[in-house]
């Protein structure tokens, strides 16, 4: 941890000064003391598993923000948008990597599905906090990043689907385990939690205590029932967001997100092999571009036509989701474990998964309104 916060600190000291955005401080601090740098961090397992808190909370806090009624109406303007944009990208970088790579047919489809979706971290790390809870732009990205999650959770079950079919089944159950998920944490909020909240509410620790036990809980929860951990977070605070105390509880865990969150960014860079062969470089610079340059245009198009959004609103909410996901590494492990992928696959997609994150992050940061902008007239919280 010394390592860690002191050097993120020393780095991050510099990209201020540099005026470069401060989360790529972070990333670079993993790759020039993770494994494949200094390996002064050796395992980098232990701060992934601790980061994943950062994530946990960060979703939980959205759905603090987010009215059940609102989240419906949104994700019905929302699917059809997401679904295919994520299919047009996918299978744009599926074509790329067997016609112009020689891929295996099914290994190129697994790189497509990974790398289409967005991530729910960086696109809503960047996004100023007014925005992001009250404005529309916030509500809709919110509503894409959840059906993403979904999907992804679909797609992860599916390459761990065994030859008789259990998690085939597992993937066909997954709306229903949804809802019983989200009717059981509504239930316990509206009978349990919300009126020991209301006894005990002069005490401000004791509501820290209880809704941080809630969140972790609610995702451990999802986890075991068959969806995620995120997923849990974000139903735990969409349960209470219908109290007027789910502001007060949103802002006290703020400082603690930021605190886990430099940890995810760190085991993001910790996991990245900077020394990859001269054939997958290649590959990743065209998949990212695919990324980087398609996303931001389908999503504008799509909410333009589709959801009827204004062309400003579209226009920023393509730049701020058009880079590959959190999801991208987690799958292509995945996938790699399971022995669907090979080494060169995996590699391919963490290599264009950061790449991704790196360039998007200067794209955002230097053109519009978050919270690390170098530039006084576009830095708003």
């Amino acid at each position: 941890m010394a390592v860690i916060f002191g050097g993120a600190s020393l780095l991050g000291t510099l990209f201020v000064w540099l005026k470069q955005p401060i989360i790529l401080a972070y990333i670079c601090l993993g790759m020039l003391v993770g494994p494949y740098g200094l390996n002064v961090v050796i395992n980098d397992g232990h701060i992934e598993a601790v980061s994943t808190m950062g994530i946990i909370l960060l979703m939980f806090l959205l759905g603090l923000h987010l009215h059940p009624r609102n989240l419906l109406k949104q994700l019905k303007q929302t699917a059809l948008v997401t679904f295919l944009c994520l299919s047009t990208v996918g299978v744009m970088i599926w074509a790329v990597l067997v016609l112009l790579f020689g891929f295996p047919f099914i290994e190129a489809v697994i790189a497509g599905l990974a790398l289409a979706f967005s991530s729910t971290v960086l696109s809503l790390k960047l996004i100023p906090t007014t925005t992001l809870h009250h404005k529309r732009t916030g509500e809709v990205m919110i509503s894409i990043l959840l059906f993403e999650d979904i999907l992804a959770i679909l797609t992860i079950l599916i390459l761990y689907s065994s030859n008789d079919g259990g998690a085939h089944i597992d993937a066909l159950l997954l709306p229903l385990k949804t809802c019983a998920f989200t009717l059981g944490a509504w239930c316990f909020v509206r009978y349990i939690l919300l009126p020991l909240m209301g006894r005990f509410d002069i005490i401000s620790e004791y509501i820290f205590l209880v809704s941080l036990g809630w969140c972790l809980t609610a995702a451990q929860l999802a986890e075991s029932f068959g969806l995620s951990h995120e997923i849990g977070a974000f139903i735990a605070g969409v349960s209470i967001a219908t109290s007027p105390i789910s502001l007060f509880i949103a802002e006290g865990l703020k400082p603690l997100r930021e605190f886990f969150l430099i940890l995810f960014f760190f085991s993001v860079g910790a996991q990245f092999d900077p020394f990859l062969k001269s054939h997958l470089l290649l590959a990743i610079l065209l998949t990212s571009a695919i990324v980087l340059i398609t996303k931001p245009i389908l999503f504008k198009y799509l909410l333009k036509r589709l959801a009827g959004e204004r062309n400003d609103n579209a226009g920023e909410m393509g730049l701020r989701l058009g880079q590959s996901s959190e999801f991208s590494l987690l799958l292509a492990y995945g996938a790699m474990t399971a022995g669907r992928i090979q080494q060169d696959t995996a590699l391919l997609i963490e290599g264009a998964a950061i790449l991704t994150f790196i360039i998007s992050t200067y794209v955002v940061v230097f053109r519009l309104p978050t919270p690390i902008s170098p530039s006084k007239e576009l830095r708003s919280d």
